[in-house]
Parts: structure tokens; C-alpha cells; sequence
């Protein structure tokens, strides 16, 4: 029985471990992704004008901000710290929320950040499942 307890104790530790890893690598490719908006902003705006709007700077701004915050909150939850982790699943529903949303607006923002804003909404999807099933496997098994 004490075998058994140890086993699963181990087995969550190593799914959470695994989890973290692709939170790590997840978070990673949207801080590319969010420069690389932002370098496409300012190739646009000196190329293509009516590709970078107002609403795309606007937007691209706000995803550059979650590329810091992220990684900090990643870092956290990294080290064990559960408020990290929590943010981590917060902030993931909220982009994929938004991201959907702003997708779904007509006309407001060009195709390619529409494609972005999906992009980005799946990634946070998948952020925000790797991050509860981190918090699942870290809750203490009652026996």
C-alpha cells in the first residue's frame, strides 16, 4: 500500500514535470510570436500602411506586455510557487478569451492578425490545460 502511495506520488510529480516543460517551451514561442508582431507592425507600417491599423498596434502592444509577464509567472511557477501556476491558467483563459473574441470582430483588424489571434488563442488553450493539469498532479493524494 506505501508502495503504491509512492508510485503515484511520483508519477504526478513526473506528468507534473513534463507539463512544466511544455508550459516552458509554450510561453517561449509566444514571446517570439509576440516580437515577431511587432517587427511585422513596423515593416507594414513602412510598406503597407492599411495592414497596420490602429486596433493591430493596439493589440500588439497588449500581447507584448503578456511576453513579459508570462515568463515571470512561468519562472514562478517553475520554482513551486503556486500563485505562479495560478496565474499561469488565469492569464492563459483570459488570452483565449480575448484572442477569440477579437478574431471574431468584423472588420477590424487585418487577416493576418486575425490568423495571429488564433494562433495565439490555441496556444493559450493548451497553456491553460498543461497549467491545470500541473495543479491537478500537484494536489496532495489522500490515502
Amino acid at each position: 500500500m506505501v508502495n503504491s502511495a509512492e508510485r503515484d506520488e511520483r508519477e504526478a510529480a513526473s506528468l507534473a514535470s513534463l507539463s512544466l516543460a511544455g508550459v516552458k517551451r509554450l510561453v517561449a514561442a509566444y514571446v517570439v510570436m509576440a516580437l515577431g508582431t511587432l517587427v511585422a507592425l513596423v515593416v507594414l507600417a513602412a510598406t503597407a500602411r492599411h495592414l497596420a491599423t490602429d486596433e493591430a498596434w493596439g493589440h500588439a502592444v497588449i500581447v507584448a506586455v503578456f511576453a513579459i509577464v508570462l515568463p515571470l509567472r512561468t519562472r514562478a511557477a517553475l520554482k513551486g510557487n503556486p500563485s505562479g501556476l495560478r496565474a499561469l491558467t488565469i492569464i492563459g483563459c483570459v488570452l483565449l478569451v480575448v484572442n477569440l473574441v477579437e478574431a471574431a470582430l468584423p472588420g477590424v483588424f487585418p487577416t493576418w492578425m486575425r490568423v495571429e489571434m488564433l494562433v495565439i488563442a490555441a496556444m493559450m488553450l493548451i497553456l491553460a490545460i498543461l497549467s491545470v493539469r500541473v495543479r491537478r498532479n500537484r494536489q496532495p493524494v489522500d490515502r
